[in-house]
């Protein structure tokens, strides 16, 4: 089946409107029986998503933005979701390679311009494979952040003209951590080691206990967000 753009505007509307205080699960289930073409971003900070994806709709495509600045745990933990779940797993990666786009634009972008490096490596290859896609489901979470808290549940993305699932909206850090418990699952290593908020090495730092679980991103600037949800 394929969608206009009309289509898919109708659709998240009735979606948001429905689906507002909905289980997650039953969130990604309207996308499947709508016939959406779906695809799950996996960042793997976590696998709940994923996992969670995967249940509802096995084989799902999960794409991981590999943006060749990840930590090695990372990259270890996207491999073992790839063997461990049922889930096809696809790996995007940016236009260039790291060495090219020092060459481009200079070694180290991401500490003078992070959102230029964050919208090369990050948002313009998201924005190419979702054009495959009718519709696309993050791990958003209202608590995460103050710029997150009034993130819907299924909304339409205008940057990308999809349909947007953040079916772990309402979801809280204990909620998180009881589906963690209960299906045992994989989990990025840096979680237990002060990392509660995961993206690229250069830009993560650990964080104190007690602190806000973001402010290890691009710690020392004003940047909260990479750009992939604005």
């Amino acid at each position: 089946m394929t969608f206009s753009e009309a289509e898919l505007r109708t659709l998240a509307a009735e979606g948001a409107a429905a689906l507002a205080d909905s289980s997650a699960t039953d969130i990604l289930r309207w996308a499947v029986d709508a016939g959406l073409r779906l695809a799950v971003a996996g960042s793997m900070q976590d696998t709940v998503l994923v996992h969670l994806a995967s249940t509802v709709l096995p084989g799902v495509d999960v794409l991981f933005l590999d943006t060749g600045y990840h930590f090695p745990e990372t990259l270890q933990t996207r491999d073992r979701v790839a063997a461990s779940y049922r889930v096809h797993l696809r790996t995007i990666t940016p236009r260039q390679t790291v060495t090219e786009q020092d060459a481009d634009f200079g070694v180290a972008l991401h500490e003078r311009d992070p959102d230029l490096c964050c919208a090369l490596r990050k948002t313009q290859p998201l924005d190419e494979v979702l054009d495959e896609y009718d519709a696309w489901a993050t791990g958003l979470r209202r608590v995460e952040s103050e710029s997150r808290r009034d993130t819907p549940v299924v909304s339409f993305d205008e940057r990308r003209d999809r349909i947007k699932l953040a079916p772990l909206a309402a979801w809280s850090d204990d909620d998180v951590a009881a589906y963690v418990d209960k299906h045992d699952l994989i989990s990025n290593p840096l979680l237990a080691q002060g990392y509660p908020s995961i993206g690229c090495a250069p830009c993560t730092r650990r964080v104190a206990a007690g602190a806000d679980a973001r402010s290890g991103r691009w710690a020392g600037t004003d940047k909260i967000e990479c750009g992939m949800h604005l």
